[in-house]
């Protein structure tokens, strides 16, 4: 999400809360973005990979996208009878 700087500022709580659940948010002035507000975590993780510290395979696969929200139910149904 992208925050005005005025709003950013007014709503600054909201902005640290969003940053967590939801990931980095912009912050713009005069419709240039300026700072992006990031999960100390996430710093972190940024941090040590430009200080080049490698990934273990477990953080490698942590620092990819929440797959949560996919819906990967299969259907229960039985499948259909072939003639070969």
């Amino acid at each position: 999400m992208s925050w005005q700087l005025q709003e950013a500022k007014q709503r600054f709580s909201e902005l640290v809360r969003r940053a967590e659940r939801e990931g980095p948010q912009v912050v713009t002035r005069h419709g240039e973005e300026v700072v992006v507000v990031v999960p100390a975590e996430e710093y972190r993780r940024m941090k040590e990979r430009e200080e080049g510290k490698e990934m273990d395979f477990k953080e490698f696969l942590m620092s990819g996208p929440d797959l949560s929200v996919l819906d990967l139910e299969r259907p229960r149904e039985l499948p259909r009878d072939v003639e070969l």
